[in-house]
């Protein structure tokens, strides 16, 4: 494996708080037994109750999380870009995958496999302390969104999610920075734990004061810092 090659594959692993815990000798040992998988536009990379048996780091390309409504519609939970990680702990526990993955173009994986995993890990033991203090602390985050969702009104967490968006997906426009992906109201309902007639009617009364607006059906972000004091003031 070239260097250039090696080093950005390392890069992407440490993008998971899972990997960030490990050595740079210990993530090269990591990227001996690792493979890569391409995938075309539009194929389904894993469906859920799929057996989960690997992790996947998004090299090139992007895939889509999915799952399906009780009505029947698809709802899009997020999108995982290039440098980004799916499926860490599925190398830890193996339980089935819980939404769909489909690639939004063309993809390239890199795949780590549970049954190469768990051995790597079983012969080091400093190892797996400090994959199990990753793993406290990504409770203790879980814990919070959850504190976040019962104690911070609607405002204040869609205005969370539209400014995370924007950072991820924004495109600076002359009206304002455009997110450069597709979400309907179902999708943001979803993220910020509401209903979509309430997502509608708070991004309807934003569009009326100039907060947001929408462009080819895409959201704009016109006055960020208007969203960003909702969560200030919290």
């Amino acid at each position: 494996m070239a260097r250039l090659e090696r080093d950005a594959k390392r890069a992407a692993l440490i993008s998971s708080p899972l990997f960030s815990a490990m050595k740079p000798d210990e993530l090269d040992e990591i990227l001996k037994f690792a493979s890569e998988r391409r995938v075309r536009r539009g194929q389904t990379v894993f469906q859920r109750g799929d057996n989960a048996s690997s992790m996947m780091v998004v090299l090139r390309g992007r895939i889509r999380i999915s799952t399906v409504s009780a009505e029947g519609k698809e709802v899009t939970l997020n999108v995982i870009n290039p440098g980004e990680i799916t499926g860490e702990m599925a190398l830890l526990d193996g339980e089935p995958r819980s939404a769909d993955g489909t690639a939004v173009e063309e993809t390239l994986l890199l795949v780590v496999e549970r049954r190469h995993f768990l051995p790597f890990v079983r012969q080091n033991e400093d190892l797996f302390l400090r994959l199990l203090a990753v793993l406290c602390t990504r409770i203790r985050r879980t814990s919070m969104t959850l504190e976040e969702i019962a104690l911070f009104d609607l405002p204040a967490r869609l205005a969370r999610v539209l400014l995370k968006l924007g950072e991820d997906y924004g495109r600076p426009t002359p009206r304002g920075t455009r997110v450069e992906m597709k979400l309907s109201q179902r999708d943001l309902s979803n993220l910020v734990a509401s209903s979509r007639e309430s997502v509608n009617k708070q991004l309807r009364a934003w569009r009326e004061t100039g907060v947001v607006d929408s462009e080819d059906g895409l959201l704009v972000l016109r006055r960020p810092a208007d969203l960003k004091r909702l969560i200030d003031v919290r």
